[in-house]
């Protein structure tokens, strides 16, 4: 007879469990191990009435949790409030490409297609800011490709 019982459920990954306290909690650590991973691939949950209100887009959020990118491009940079310097908006477009796209390298032609794509406008010299974000630690370039560190990230909070 099991002495003990659980059931946990994160985004649309559930495990429940029943059996000794000891096994149990070998075989819960295993699946919180896994969550990330699973999460990453999980398809999304469905709302009550078995739509997916998101259309297969993640939600329109500034920011996500641990300090990551989602939503769209536009609500990234509503939420960073970096509309108005290009500096600034050269950067914020970075991190949401390496979060939200999973890019780990970027060129400046990201930044600038990203944009368009979006409808954010444009930069004047995409170049220039990469510069200006070089200078101050918050892009690192490796030759033509460069990426944001976690400095980078922190200006933006």
């Amino acid at each position: 007879m099991a002495d003990s019982k659980i059931e946990i459920k994160v985004g649309s990954i559930s495990f429940s469990g029943e059996g000794s306290g000891d096994w149990l909690s070998k075989q819960l650590d295993k699946v919180l191990a896994k969550i990330p991973e699973l999460v990453a691939v999980a398809p999304p949950e469905a709302s009550a009435n078995g739509n997916n209100n998101n259309r297969g887009n993640p939600p329109a959020a500034g920011g996500a949790p641990h300090g990551r990118a989602s939503g769209t491009l536009a609500a990234f940079l509503k939420a960073k409030n970096a509309n108005d310097s290009q500096t600034r908006k050269f950067l914020a477009t970075a991190v949401w490409l390496q979060d939200a796209e999973h890019k780990d390298r970027l060129r400046t032609k990201d930044i600038t297609e990203a944009l368009s794509t979006h409808k954010q406008g444009s930069l004047t010299n995409a170049s220039n800011c990469l510069a200006e974000n070089a200078k101050r630690g918050y892009c690192v370039r490796e030759g033509k490709l460069f990426y944001v560190p976690d400095e980078g990230r922190d200006s933006l909070a």
